[in-house]
């Protein structure tokens, strides 16, 4: 039987400043309670605790089957609200403030419980910590040994029960180490972090900056942004030689952090030979969601005497927008007389590109 889980979202969000339980803020057009709801695994019971003067409210977020119950004053009385109604051995607390924990953190919890009476997930400290007496420092811990917690905890549903009192603690697994239990670990993960404060609901976003260049050739087309340009020769390039469109992929393989065009394409891998640069954008593009992101937008700047950009400028955007999935803006300048583009013998360009770290 797979344990019961409760989830605690009886917080004011006092802290986020609001002026709601925190439960009801939306995150992308979602409350964080039904993030919350949607991340979990399947249980065998679902209890959910709410604010008593706002059960309405929840009533119409939660899935049908699930359990509803007023939440107390404190935390630790929340939670044995919830705690009373489960009916099986074995239960995970889960805080609603904690809305994008993966499955698998769920899992190595119920799994560890077959060898504790409780287990918290947990994630190695990386900062120094030091201990302070006022103004001044008195000691640095040894981090080592440290863990910094989250949720879902879990445990054996009958000791937390009787390990329950009026201690002040900071979470349930306290209750059980004062209590004399074995409480364990396991790994937690990055995305468990928990929304306190505003800052917290800020969106992970990374960005990353790809430039190229290429000289013309004396022959063929010249294909930029995945466009086909009449009236002037291809650039040079193992590939298309469209720096517009290498410019890019550069830009978004920098912000996933999965390398750059060379190292992720080769420079001489004969499947590249001649490839458009829409080959390039959509492979780098099935990289950056397979590694977890998606695209918020693209800035570029072509760097070119020739071709003129403004009458094509909406026709690249669009194309381009189509492949990342995501606006891309397409700006133009020349080098005022300077360097090799200066008598439009090649083109350069350099895209930003943002990208939101998936949930």
């Amino acid at each position: 039987m797979s344990p019961a889980i409760i989830v605690v979202a009886a917080g004011r969000g006092e802290r986020l400043g609001l002026g709601i339980p925190k439960a009801l803020v939306e995150i992308d057009g979602k409350t964080i309670l039904e993030h919350c709801l949607e991340n979990l695994p399947d249980s065998e019971q679902l209890i959910v605790v709410a604010p008593a003067d706002y059960l309405s409210e929840f009533e119409k977020l939660i899935p049908e089957h699930t359990e509803l119950v007023s939440g107390g004053e404190t935390r630790q009385q929340s939670a044995l609200n919830g705690l009373q109604l489960a009916k099986t051995e074995k239960v995970l607390i889960h805080d609603a403030a904690r809305c994008f924990v993966p499955v698998e953190v769920f899992e190595r919890v119920t799994q560890a419980l077959a060898e504790f009476d409780a287990v918290v997930p947990g994630l190695a400290v990386t900062d120094t910590i030091k201990r302070v007496d006022g103004e001044m420092v008195s000691e640095t811990i040894d981090r080592s040994e440290l863990i910094a917690v989250q949720t879902p905890q879990g445990f054996d549903r009958e000791k937390l029960l009787a390990s329950f009192d009026s201690a002040s603690v900071t979470d349930e697994a306290m209750l059980m180490e004062q209590a004399g239990h074995n409480v364990g670990w396991v790994r937690g993960d990055v995305s468990s972090r928990k929304i306190t404060t505003i800052d917290d609901l800020a969106s992970d976003s990374f960005v990353g900056i790809g430039v190229d260049s290429h000289k013309f050739s004396d022959s063929g087309t010249l294909k930029l942004g995945t466009l086909e340009i009449p009236e002037h020769p291809q650039l040079a390039g193992h590939s298309d030689g469209d720096a517009l469109s290498h410019a890019i992929v550069d830009a978004l393989l920098a912000a996933a952090r999965l390398g750059d065009i060379g190292s992720v394409f080769g420079v001489d891998d004969p499947e590249f030979e001649g490839a458009a640069g829409d080959k390039f954008i959509t492979q780098t593009m099935q990289f950056v969601q397979k590694a977890g992101f998606s695209a918020l937008n693209v800035s570029c700047q072509i760097v070119a005497d020739k071709p003129k950009i403004s009458p094509l400028r909406m026709q690249l955007q669009a194309k381009l927008s189509d492949l990342v999935g995501a606006p891309v803006s397409v700006l133009a300048t020349t080098t005022d007389g300077l360097g090799f583009l200066s008598d439009a013998r090649g083109v350069a360009a350099v895209a930003t590109a943002s990208l939101k770290k998936a949930r």
